[in-house]
Formats: structure tokens, C-alpha cells, sequence
């Protein structure tokens, strides 16, 4: 039996249904971010708690390899039990668990509770993406990719957002941001409960090139883990972007501190670069999601983005040292997060319908394998991107990273797919 939550559909949805129900997964992925979201006031919280920044990046390393071992196993359950009987629990435990947050008082009750917190929300975040899998078929799922991009960065926006407006009401406690966030992620999951659905899990056996309102019945095997396991294509996916990925992360955690480090900015200077270049990736997405699904080429978006990605770091690491103009400095990153969305959601849709021509009972399963490696690559990252910076700048970890796009290049020779449009077929005689 179903808990109650769960609104299990038996035929495809179409048109503004659809939509509906997308907007919803999209708004499941920003909540699943917005809710562990702790930057807005780790300079708060790491001088309440005396914590050096060196303890605080065990702390993090330690939660998310939690949370990627979280994501594996949340894939894979979501394939047998359902989407929405696990992301709807999981969503709402850790939205409460920001009133346990609120709560610590020691640098050790901090690593429970991020732990806890990380675990919980690694398997959300995968559902989600299955969700959004679920809800586009082919002919928009680029695009539908791209929109998921933005639980993010939405997130980071409504949490900064609600901290610049709050903080200063609450003589600048940090106890009031998590309780702020658990009381509006409790109030968006409401939402979400009120307004979520899932197909069966027929139907998400179904490959859906075209928005057609299927109808299916019956249960089905969930599928075995392994079937995936046998395809190299799907390896190097998943290692072939976490690759990628390393260069991505490292601008995601420490952009504002290279351009602080390496161009004598402002913080405030570095926060307006890293905005502006956010807003071009997030632009970028969508644009070049819906060109990809139009055309139904992902490869060729991929490629060109990485090339372009490689081209543009090696002259932003040429930029390291030159004393180049600030103007310089922001054109050429902004350029790099604009390649990186041209190559990032053609390749998420190419690596689901690559996972879905293997076993589309297993989609849960393809993203939650991905996100795990992609959060153990994060880890070390963590553990590791310090020392090199130390030993060689900057530029020499910013090298690992381009390192890693020529890694995820070569892995695109794996990838299934067409490299130009199909012809139309000629008329028979």
C-alpha cells in the first residue's frame, strides 16, 4: 500500500499537466538544495563555534561522502519503491533538521547534524533529477535539464536573499537562518506534497521520445543494477563528467577566492563576477537545451562547450600573474560559465537517454551511481585542492581541472548518439 502522499499516474501526463508536474520536480530541487544550505552563514557560525576553516573542511568533506553514498542507494530504491514515497520523507526530515541546526553548540554536535542533514538530502537531490527524466521526454529534456540546473543557484539566491533581509532583524544570529529555512522548506514541501505526482512504474519503463498520453497497468520487475554495470558507454559517462565536473566545483566553492587571491579583488567585487557569470550559465542552458532538443543532437553541444571550456581556462590561467584588467578578468570568466552551460545539459540528457536505451526501469539507478562518484570526487577535492594550491597557486590546481575536461573529452568517443540530424526518410515509390 502507498502512503498517502503518493499520486501514482497510469497515464502519461500531456500539455500543461506535464508542465505542472515538471515546475514541481524543479521546485523539489531547489528545496532539497535551499535546505542544507549553509553558506550564507558559515562566518557566523565558524566564529560562534571558534572553528578554523581547516576543521570545517573535514566537516564538509566528511558530509558530503555521506550524502554521495546517500545518493547511490536513493537512485536505486526510487527505481523499486517509487520518486515520491522516498523524496517526499526525505525533503521533510531535513527541512526539520534545521531546527536541530539551530541547536548546536560544538563543532562535533555541527558534524552530526551536517551529516545527518547531507545523508538525508543526497538521495533527494537524485530523485529529483529522475523526476524530471520522468516528466520530459526526449524532444524537451535538454531544456528540462537546464531548468533543473537552477534548483542551485535558486538556491543560493533565496538563501542569500532571505539572510541579507533577516539577519540584521535578528542581531546577526546565525540560530535565525536555520530556523527561517527550516520554517520556509517546510512550507514549500507542503507545496510539493499538495501538488506532486509520479508515473507507475510501467511508465517509467516506457521510452518517451514524443509527448504522447501513454497508458500502462500492471507491475513490473524493477530491474537488476547490474544490467547497467556491463555497459563501458555508461562508465564513461559517469567518470567521463566527473572529470568535468572538477573544474566546475572547484569555481562552485572557491571562484570568489581565486579572484580574490589571484586579482587583488573585493570580496564584493569577486561576489558581482561570480553572479554575473552565474547568470550567463543559467541563461545558457536553456538556450542551448532547447537548441539541442530541437535539433535531438547532444554530442555536438557537448563537444563544443568542453573545447571551448579548455580554451577559455587555459586563458583565464594565462590571465594568473599578467596583471590583466579587471574588465579582461570578467569577460574571460564570465566566458568560462557560459561554455560550461553549452556543454553540461546536452550531456545530461545524452547520459539519460544512453541509461534509458540500457534500462529505462533503472533511471534512479544510472543518476544515483553518478551523483555518488561525482560527491567522492568532491571530497577529495576538498582534501586535496589545498595542498596543491599551496605548493603551486592557484594556477596549478586550475590545470587539474582543465585536466579533467580533456579527460571528459576523450571519454565523449564512448558516448552513444548522433553526431548530425537524421535525414528524413526518402518516399517510397
Amino acid at each position: 500500500m502507498k502512503p498517502f502522499y503518493v499520486r501514482e499516474l497510469t497515464v502519461y501526463p500531456v500539455g500543461a499537466r506535464r508542465v505542472r508536474l515538471l515546475a514541481v520536480a524543479v521546485l523539489a530541487s531547489l528545496v532539497a538544495n535551499f535546505e542544507t544550505t549553509l553558506a550564507t552563514i558559515l562566518p557566523l557560525l565558524r566564529e560562534d563555534l571558534d572553528m578554523s576553516l581547516e576543521v570545517y573542511g573535514l566537516i564538509a568533506a566528511l558530509s558530503v561522502l555521506v550524502g554521495g553514498l546517500s545518493a547511490g542507494f536513493g537512485g536505486i530504491l526510487s527505481d523499486r519503491w517509487g520518486r515520491v514515497t522516498i523524496l517526499v520523507p526525505t525533503l521533510t526530515v531535513t527541512a526539520a533538521c534545521n531546527f536541530l541546526l539551530a541547536t548546536v553548540d560544538t563543532v562535533g554536535g555541527l558534524m552530526f547534524v551536517r551529516c545527518l542533514m547531507l545523508f538525508i538530502e543526497g538521495a533527494a537531490i537524485t530523485i529529483t533529477a529522475s523526476l524530471v527524466r520522468d516528466f520530459s521526454p526526449r524532444v524537451g529534456r535538454a531544456q528540462a535539464f537546464g531548468f533543473w540546473t537552477w534548483g542551485p543557484v535558486g538556491a543560493s539566491f533565496l538563501a542569500s536573499v532571505i539572510a541579507s533581509l533577516t539577519l540584521p532583524m535578528f542581531g546577526n544570529a546565525w540560530q535565525s537562518q536555520a530556523i527561517i529555512m527550516g520554517v520556509v522548506s517546510l512550507v514549500l514541501c507542503a507545496v510539493i506534497i499538495w501538488q506532486i505526482a509520479e508515473p507507475s512504474a510501467a511508465l517509467r519503463a516506457q521510452v518517451m521520445s514524443a509527448e504522447v498520453a501513454v497508458a500502462t497497468e500492471g507491475k513490473i520487475d524493477p530491474g537488476k543494477v547490474r544490467e547497467l554495470l556491463r555497459h563501458p558507454h555508461l562508465w564513461a559517462h559517469v567518470f567521463g563528467n566527473t572529470g568535468w565536473q572538477v573544474l566546475y566545483w572547484t569555481f562552485a566553492i572557491f571562484g570568489q577566492t581565486i579572484l580574490v587571491d589571484s586579482f587583488a579583488m573585493s570580496a564584493a567585487q569577486a561576489n558581482g563576477v561570480v553572479a554575473f557569470g552565474i547568470v550567463l550559465n543559467a541563461v545558457a542552458v536553456i538556450v542551448v537545451g532547447r537548441v539541442s532538443d530541437r535539433l535531438q543532437l547532444r554530442k555536438p553541444f557537448t563537444l563544443a562547450g568542453t573545447v571551448l571550456t579548455i580554451a577559455t581556462l587555459g586563458v583565464f590561467v594565462a590571465l594568473i600573474g599578467s596583471g590583466a584588467s579587471g574588465p579582461a578578468v570578467v569577460a574571460v570568466y564570465a566566458a568560462l560559465f557560459l561554455m560550461l552551460g553549452v556543454a553540461y545539459v546536452p550531456w545530461m540528457a545524452n547520459f539519460s537517454e544512453d541509461a534509458e536505451d540500457v534500462e529505462p526501469r533503472l533511471q534512479g539507478a544510472a543518476l544515483g551511481l553518478w551523483g555518488m562518484v561525482v560527491r567522492i570526487m568532491i571530497v577529495v577535492l576538498l582534501l586535496v585542492s589545498p595542498q596543491v594550491v599551496a605548493a603551486g597557486g592557484w594556477s596549478a590546481w586550475l590545470l587539474v581541472g582543465l585536466a579533467g575536461q580533456v579527460v571528459f573529452l576523450v571519454s565523449m568517443l564512448a558516448f552513444r548518439g548522433r553526431w548530425r540530424t537524421a535525414r528524413p526518410a526518402s518516399a517510397s515509390v
